[in-house]
């Protein structure tokens, strides 16, 4: 993992969970972790997959890669379709202490996993 980094910086090479309750019958929550590079490996309820992400300022662009179709239950992998489109739809990001917020379609708001 990184060292740590000032709060207003984008958290490559970090992981951070998004600020959700468990889907009933499950205890996952999705989380992201980020690359050096903004290569993503991402966890969602049920399903798992790749992804990029591309920061300029604070503009953002996410580009899903190869996600994961597993033998999930159809309320999580529709739920897991709609983070991950909703992750594609984000234009911006802010960061404040531990948390990352995503905003485009919908807000995001992630916890960065710091300890």
């Amino acid at each position: 993992m990184a060292a740590a980094q000032p709060a207003g910086e984008f958290p490559f090479g970090l992981e951070m969970t998004l600020e959700a309750p468990p889907k009933p019958g499950s205890k996952r929550i999705p989380n992201i972790e980020i690359g050096d590079k903004g290569e993503a490996r991402i966890e969602l309820w049920c399903k798992g997959g790749t992804g990029q992400f591309s920061v300029a300022g604070n503009t953002v662009i996410f580009v899903p890669g190869t996600i994961d179709n597993r033998a999930c239950p159809p309320d999580r992998a529709q739920a897991d379709d709609a983070l991950v489109a909703a992750l594609s739809a984000a234009t911006t990001w802010a960061r404040q202490g531990d948390y990352l917020t995503f905003s485009g379609g919908e807000t995001l708001r992630f916890r960065l996993n710091t300890n």
